[in-house]
């Protein structure tokens, strides 16, 4: 099960299953055949539309297409994001990031970025040893750096501030 999200706020669930494929409940019945890369021709009904796939995030699970000329950019959920939802525990419901916590005790073997430094969601900021084996410590999101919390050979215990968010 999936559910696609499009940036006018329109929302399908989409259940593929092994013969058909169920657009809120009922069969979408279409024709698809590439015709070049990421361009696709698309029969539904009586009506003909190409599609072109822009771009594709796969991790943050957002696609652009231009159909017929016209671009649509549509998000994805698939059931694991829809449980989080259900949970409360989506990346929807969380606010800015102001800290790096310690996920675990353990010694910090290096520290990668420093004060003022710029950083994108998933650069290396840390590498902290746990159990014999070295963490990489990544972004949670993006921001600047405000301040380092800990230096290199120090020990931290779990859920210790390492560092801080502007």
């Amino acid at each position: 099960m999936l559910q696609v999200k499009t940036g006018n706020g329109k929302t399908w669930q989409v259940d593929i299953q092994k013969d058909t494929i169920l657009l809120n409940n009922a069969p979408f019945d279409w024709d698809i055949s590439p015709i070049g890369p990421n361009t696709f021709h698309i029969i539904k009904g009586t009506r003909s539309f190409t599609a072109e796939v822009v771009s594709a995030d796969y991790q943050e699970k957002a696609f652009t297409f231009k159909i017929n000329g016209a671009t649509q950019t549509v998000s994805v959920k698939d059931r694991f994001d829809l449980l989080l939802d259900k949970l409360g525990m989506s990346n929807a419901n969380a606010h800015k990031v102001n800290d790096v916590k310690a996920p675990m005790p353990g010694l910090i073997l290096e520290v990668k970025v420093q004060p003022g430094q710029e950083v994108k969601k998933g650069d290396p900021i840390m590498i902290l040893e746990a159990m014999k084996m070295e963490n990489i410590l990544k972004s949670p999101g993006d921001g600047v750096v405000k301040e380092v919390k800990v230096q290199v050979k120090q020990n931290v215990e779990k859920n210790q501030v390492l560092i801080l968010f502007q």
